[in-house]
């Protein structure tokens, strides 16, 4: 039976998280680092492209901080250090207090998650780029802190074959595939809203790999690519609540 989570220390969290602000010394590292956060709609390779980046040794992969407790994912533990760093509610709340996140946030009334600047301390002190996924609100929340912090929307290559990668992932129950579906309007929406978000499409791994090191290492901005990448998302966006509105 599935471990469930519960906050003991849910009013504490949501006082020290209402107008949260950097300590002074998260700012200095936050400037000395290279940030680029990946964000996109369900099964559109996100993760299978951070695993291909981190091979590369150039990018340090950032593990967020949670307070939940490890599962068994097919029958494989979670290890500390991989999947998150899992600490209790008392040491999240104490470096939240201190102002020692990038950001955080409660999930679910269920457990807090966030990325420590300890995390990107490490990433600077090896010389790397910090590289992690992100949703949309969380990805705002940095970008507010870190305004060249580089974010990154990765695109299925047509609304079809995007349909077939989450088909091929398994069996997934209607209520679930609708609210992906809905989840994913959202994300369009806002990354079309937004002139700090720059799109990769994911036509396959090693390609849209490439255009993240030309985008994060070289410094180089195609601007065709992105147009027609920002064309694409917007046919993906009307497609998508086409599909919402049908279901």
């Amino acid at each position: 039976m599935p471990q469930i989570n519960h906050l003991d220390y849910i009013k504490e969290f949501k006082t020290a998280l209402d107008g949260y602000e950097l300590s002074s010394s998260a700012l200095r590292t936050l400037s000395q680092t290279e940030l680029v956060l990946l964000i996109a709609p369900t099964s559109c390779g996100r993760n299978t492209i951070i695993r291909h980046l981190q091979r590369t040794g150039d990018y340090y992969f950032i593990v967020s901080d949670t307070t939940r407790k490890m599962r068994i994912n097919d029958g494989i533990p979670e290890q500390n250090g991989v999947e998150y760093w899992f600490r209790s509610e008392e040491e999240v709340l104490a470096d939240i207090r201190e102002g020692k996140y990038l950001e955080a946030a409660i999930i679910h009334d269920q457990q807090v998650s966030g990325i420590s600047v300890r995390e990107l301390q490490k990433a600077t002190a090896a010389g790397k780029i910090a590289l992690t996924d992100a949703e949309i609100a969380g990805a705002d929340n940095v970008i507010r802190l870190k305004p060249d912090t580089l974010l990154l929307f990765v695109l299925p290559p047509s609304f079809d074959e995007w349909q077939r990668r989450i088909k091929h992932r398994g069996n997934m129950e209607a209520g679930e595939y609708k609210r992906r579906m809905q989840s994913a309007v959202t994300e369009f929406e806002a990354a079309l809203a937004h002139d700090y978000y720059q799109f990769v499409i994911n036509d396959t791994i090693a390609h849209a790999a490439e255009k993240i090191n030309q985008i994060a290492k070289l410094d180089i901005a195609d601007e065709v690519y992105q147009q027609n990448a920002r064309e694409l998302a917007e046919q993906l966006l009307i497609s998508t609540r086409l599909l919402v509105n049908s279901l």
